[in-house]
């Protein structure tokens, strides 16, 4: 038994009879939901990529804390939605919000969005090969325009890299050969 403030909580398996119904709304879960869009999904599980999902709360925390607990660094996303409504990350997340999390938008720019950081630099844009995935994190932290996918192969990063003009990032001395403007990392 532990006590908050002055009367004793006791965990749901030694409530006697009759507090059981005091102790479920002790222990009872907010919800609210999340949908992450583009690159941000990259840090997401698999089944919470592009789609809407619950997620349960016992106490609230603002909206950076709660975004970091699913995975997500704050330094990758560029605007937040709650229920509509542009908020900051200090906003703290409620029952039953619906919040919607963008990266940076490099073709579309919502004028009267409140905008979470700095202007990201555009010169340089990159395609990181499949084992170079927290560089990728790291350049999208800089604030570089970065595709990455963990699942890609070679003929996609070099059909992708000559389309949109990107510099292929890679470990792998078969891209390297045969993409031009690509870039060969090591340990």
């Amino acid at each position: 038994m532990r006590v908050l403030g002055r009367e004793p909580v006791r965990s749901a398996a030694r409530v006697p009879r009759g507090g059981a119904v005091r102790a479920k709304a002790l222990l009872a879960m907010k919800q609210c939901s999340f949908r992450f869009y583009a690159s941000l999904n990259d840090f997401l599980p698999l089944e919470q990529n592009h789609v809407e999902f619950a997620h349960e709360f016992e106490l609230s925390s603002s909206l950076k804390d709660m975004v970091e607990a699913l995975g997500v660094p704050h330094t990758e996303i560029d605007l937040v939605l709650v229920n509509g409504t542009p908020s900051p990350f200090t906003r703290m997340v409620r029952e039953a919000d619906r919040i919607s999390v963008y990266p940076w938008f490099y073709s579309l720019q919502p004028e009267d969005a409140q905008r979470l950081r700095p202007v990201a630099a555009r010169d340089a844009r990159f395609v990181c090969d499949t084992h170079l995935g927290r560089l990728a994190a790291y350049l999208r932290m800089l604030g570089f325009d970065t595709f990455y996918r963990n699942d890609c192969a070679d003929d996609e990063l070099a059909r992708i890299s000559a389309q949109e003009q990107r510099i292929v990032l890679t470990r792998d001395r078969g891209l390297l050969k045969r993409t031009p403007g690509c870039f060969f990392c090591w340990r």
